[in-house]
């Protein structure tokens, strides 16, 4: 099956530690860093819905397919 590798982080972790403020959102400090994830999937269809659901925007995550910009 092919992977697919992804970068991952939470904004508001990123904000709060930026403004020096503290990390209050329950997710470890590693989130405001990039997190390298890889993902196996049958195609890149699948593999978008997969992160989606793990990681939505909703809750402030920011995610960039390996590549992107």
């Amino acid at each position: 099956m092919p992977k697919f590798e992804i970068i991952v982080y939470k904004h508001y972790v990123r904000k709060a530690l930026d403004r020096g403020q503290p990390n209050d959102t329950g997710l470890a400090d590693k989130w405001a860093d990039n997190n390298y994830i890889i993902i196996e999937a049958r195609t890149h269809e699948d593999a978008r819905r997969e992160i989606t659901r793990r990681y939505p925007s909703e809750r402030g995550f920011v995610v960039k397919w390996n590549g992107d910009n």
